[in-house]
């Protein structure tokens, strides 16, 4: 047995451990789904308000790096953390889409798209190509393997050197091909959240018959404010040529 099948496959004595029992039950991959989701979406809004800072000047952004440096090592349990965090809601995802398929083997003789949204039908596409954007946003911004020259960027900040990170995002974002790339990507993630936040308030039992239209309003609301907020800022650097004169 492979090692994929064997994680979406667990053996009947493995299951039959009561912790470990609950986990890979259908309610338990349903609540670690939505766990994991509301983690992930605490994580989106809490960076981007990070992230905002960018238009407050070059000090204000380089401030909110330096801060988060002075972590150490703490930052990098906070980035491995978020990193599983994203691991296990990828990993119970694929389980219930298995359970799913095993429940209903035979595709439907034929397709009704109005009785679900688009949002529900392009939740695994979306999800794999976000999972592609945060590899490529982590190499980019984060390891800086896209272009190492990011890493050679200095300013003077109180009277120290640090790093420019407010130069970094507007070179990053100078590359129309990037800044698209970008905006495609948050697109797609918030096509994600409109349908995946509704589901983690139904998943809990938050939310029923009579207020789901409101839960899925919201759900919708806050993927999209999350849309204009990210994609905000690639786009004020290729289209306004905000921050252009601090590099030039």
């Amino acid at each position: 047995m492979s090692a994929v099948s064997l994680l979406l496959n667990p053996p009947p004595s493995l299951l039959r451990l009561p912790l470990i029992g609950w986990f890979f039950s259908s309610i338990g991959k349903k609540t670690m789904v939505a766990l994991t989701g509301i983690g992930l979406v605490l994580f989106a809004a809490g960076h981007l308000l990070g992230n905002m800072t960018f238009f407050l000047g070059p000090d204000a952004i380089n401030t909110y790096a330096v801060k988060l440096h002075s972590l150490g090592p703490l930052l990098w349990v906070v980035r491995l953390g978020l990193l599983a965090v994203v691991g296990l809601h990828i990993y119970f995802t694929m389980l219930l889409w298995v359970e799913n398929r095993k429940a209903r083997p035979q595709k439907y003789a034929v397709f009704a798209p109005m009785k679900t949204t688009v949002f529900a039908r392009s939740m695994r596409l979306s999800g794999l190509f976000v999972l592609a954007f945060i590899i490529f946003h982590l190499a980019h911004f984060t390891v800086r393997i896209i272009d190492p020259s990011y890493a050679n960027l200095r300013t003077m900040l109180d009277g120290k050197e640090v790093h420019d990170v407010y130069a970094m995002v507007v070179l990053g974002f100078s590359n129309p091909i990037i800044s698209v790339f970008y905006v495609i990507a948050l697109f797609l993630l918030s096509l994600h959240l409109s349908h995946g936040i509704a589901s983690l308030f139904q998943t809990l039992g938050v939310t029923n018959k009579r207020f789901r239209p409101l839960f899925e309003f919201m759900a919708r609301a806050v993927a999209w404010l999350l849309f204009l907020g990210y994609s905000s800022i690639p786009l004020s650097v290729i289209l306004f040529g905000v921050g252009k004169s601090h590099i030039s």
